[in-house]
């Protein structure tokens, strides 16, 4: 099992203040030493939180994988496809503007004419495609028939509902038996945390996490006596 760190949410607290912290970049440092496999960066097109020099930054820094999330939007197809070295991973996502985060899975029924020619331009650069769906069987063999050789299952339904019983998990086990038996690699990811995140990594098919929002969270908290005790001696020390 990998697991992917999304740093998007260490941009996130760094463009509440417009400043030059906390860094991404130095966060996708960190999350390698503690041992995660891959770092994930979503550049959306308002550039909300990862920016484009952020992408490059990391592209150039992650001694791991680079997966990069993006929409179906020419400028930021053409900023992923510039970047040096390229980022092994490209997964393609829905976005809405006025969404806080990703609400749902792409809509592949929508034969939008941008999937097949973005599809077809990334892995001409060499960077393998995933495509952020929804469980449901339909949706996964159309994702194979795009010829695609990864899909990352949207897990928010389940991250909402774990609680009240197990119709959502057992929906991503069918989806995940039914992606790996199309020949699929299957990803996952979407608001897990560290209470609801072992019985999806149990999914034996499932043989990737995407993670960002609960670990930069637990990060805050975890880190706090130690930033404060350091601020501490650098202010009684000045005097």
């Amino acid at each position: 099992m990998r697991l992917y760190v999304n740093v998007d949410h260490i941009a996130t607290l760094r463009q509440a203040r417009r400043t030059d912290e906390p860094d991404p970049v130095a966060a996708a440092r960190l999350a390698e030493a503690a041992g995660a496999d891959g770092i994930t960066a979503h550049l959306r097109e308002d550039r909300r939180h990862v920016n484009d020099a952020d992408l490059e930054a990391l592209a150039r820094s992650v001694r791991t994988v680079l997966n990069a999330e993006l929409a179906l939007a020419p400028d930021v197809v053409e900023s992923v496809c510039r970047l040096r070295p390229p980022p092994h991973q490209a997964t393609l996502v829905p976005e809405r503007r006025e969404e806080i985060t990703t609400e749902g899975g792409l809509d592949l029924f929508r034969q939008d004419p941008r999937l097949g020619v973005i599809i077809g331009v990334l892995r001409e650069r060499g960077i393998r495609v995933s495509l952020f769906i929804d469980p449901e069987p339909a949706t996964i063999t159309t994702a194979h028939q795009l010829g695609v050789p990864a899909i990352e299952l949207h897990t928010g339904r389940y991250s909402l509902t774990w609680r009240q019983g197990p119709e959502a998990l057992d929906q991503l086990r069918r989806a995940a038996a039914h992606a790996a038996g199309l020949g699929l690699a299957v990803h996952a990811g979407h608001g897990l945390t560290y209470l609801n995140v072992e019985p999806v990594a149990a999914i034996p098919e499932i043989e990737e996490l995407n993670i960002g929002h609960s670990i930069v969270s637990r990060a805050v908290l975890s880190g706090m006596t130690d930033a404060v005790a350091t601020m501490r001696r650098l202010v009684d020390g000045a005097r």
